[in-house]
């Protein structure tokens, strides 16, 4: 059994030990404190139309989001009616969770790992979907290659939104951050 206090996340040691290193070399930084380090993952399911339909689909997806994170998940509700769509303001309308820590090494560590190698056809993520300021974002279309989610048991399948959020300035620094830790990127 592992002890809760001496275990470090695979990915977490490999920063410490590798990755730190590497990035002060590659940029040339004279200081620690300015290595780019990841900050958080945030991982969304928006249910869209069928929460409309049925208000239990967003508790389905909180439940499958929560099995994912290993963090219980949050329902998000609609902030404004919108008559167009047939929402009504606090109707939930899907789910989404906030990593930081170990947990977030260990999120990434699974889904470079183990998700990204059962995506059918993957070529990899594209390398072109950061927001300026070192931040990363992507989109699965089925959030089933997660090994925590049993298949059977699925009533719907969902896309999920990844953002991951770093520290660093830009988003070349963020992109061999993210290259560091094996993020297969396609361009």
């Amino acid at each position: 059994m592992l002890d809760a206090a001496t275990y470090t996340p695979r990915l977490k040691a490999e920063f410490r030990n590798r990755i730190r290193a590497a990035m002060k070399e590659e940029f040339g930084y004279k200081n620690d404190m300015q290595i780019p380090r990841l900050d958080k993952i945030v991982l969304n399911i928006g249910c869209g139309a069928e929460a409309v339909r049925d208000s239990k689909k967003a508790k389905s997806a909180q439940e499958d989001l929560t099995r994912i994170a290993g963090q219980k998940a949050i329902v998000t509700k609609a902030k404004k009616s919108i008559a167009g769509f047939r929402v009504r303001e606090e109707m939930p309308l899907g789910a989404k969770v906030t990593l930081r820590g170990d947990r977030m090494y260990e999120f990434l560590d699974r889904l470079i790992t183990i998700a990204m190698p059962r995506i059918r056809d993957f070529r990899g993520v594209s390398g072109k979907s950061f927001d300026g300021r070192g931040n990363y974002a992507m989109g699965l279309k089925e959030h089933i290659v997660f090994p925590e989610i049993d298949f059977d048991k699925v009533d719907e399948v969902w896309g999920m939104d990844i953002i991951i959020t770093t520290t660093a300035k830009t988003d070349a620094e963020a992109k061999a951050l993210l290259k560091h830790f094996n993020m297969p990127f396609n361009s």
